[in-house]
């Protein structure tokens, strides 16, 4: 009587994949063990996900766009503009102390005290107040004075020292327009403008950028005090970019158009 054969055994999976299975519980456990043994820093997770919620563009359910913009924003901003004012500030005081002891000088040789100069600080900028006497003849506009070209050039040796933030705006006064003329000058808005004009020439010739100087004339329109002498003046103004504002980004500004 003849044996009956074997019955075959299904195939088994491979060897492999059973050390595969292993490998990963093995792996799995350790993570957990590392896991339990971590210490949650919970400050450290909330601002990680702060972080990766605004790199990736995720945007909270719970609060509109434009707030979290505003959020955003703000908290980048705030140290770069608060680091920035600083740094304009001591710019600022630093130029304003040089050229302080420069004024010092010019005063301590001038003859009146009515012709000293004058020196006004404000935040982020300072203005020289020169008399007209010091740098011009009664009616005249050429600064032709050797002394006043002195001055002149020593501001300007200190201006190229300034940071290239600093604009410098040149301002003219009069007193009473006592001029009126068919020719230049006319009157006084002539006379305190080709004034200003003229001292930003000579600064020019120091080699002083053309596109730091601004002129301005007022005239007999922005009085100083009610003493004539005190009116005839020139203005040297040092002011950082950042501390002009600009009436466009006022909220109501189209609204007071109409």
């Amino acid at each position: 009587m003849a044996k009956d054969k074997c019955p075959e055994c299904p195939k088994c999976l491979p060897g492999w994949l059973v050390q595969f299975g292993d490998l990963m519980s093995l792996l799995l456990t350790f993570f957990i063990l590392l896991l339990s043994m971590a210490v949650m820093d919970k400050n450290k997770v909330e601002e990680y996900f702060d972080v990766m919620k605004k790199a990736m563009g995720f945007i909270d359910a719970s609060t509109d766009v434009e707030t979290q913009s505003d959020s955003y924003s703000t908290k980048d901003g705030s140290s770069n503009s608060d680091e920035q004012d600083v740094s304009e500030s001591t710019a600022v005081e630093e130029a304003a102390e040089e050229i302080s002891v420069l004024v010092k000088e010019m005063n301590s040789n001038s003859q009146s005290e009515n012709q000293e100069i004058e020196i006004e600080k404000d935040k982020n900028e300072f203005t020289l107040d020169i008399p007209s006497s010091i740098m011009f003849n009664d009616g005249e506009y050429d600064l032709s004075d050797p002394a006043a070209k002195r001055f002149i050039a020593k501001i300007a040796r200190l201006i190229r020292t300034m940071p290239k933030t600093f604009n410098i705006e040149i301002i003219g006064h009069t007193d009473t327009n006592r001029i009126k003329n068919d020719s230049i000058p006319r009157d006084a808005w002539d006379i305190s403008a080709l004034r200003s004009i003229s001292v930003v020439k000579e600064l020019i010739r120091n080699r002083i950028e053309p596109s730091l100087l601004k002129v301005s004339a007022y005239g007999s329109y922005h009085p100083k005090s009610e003493v004539s002498a005190d009116n005839r003046r020139v203005e040297i103004r040092f002011f950082t970019q950042n501390n002009k504002e600009d009436i466009l980004s006022e909220e109501n500004f189209f609204d007071r158009l109409e």
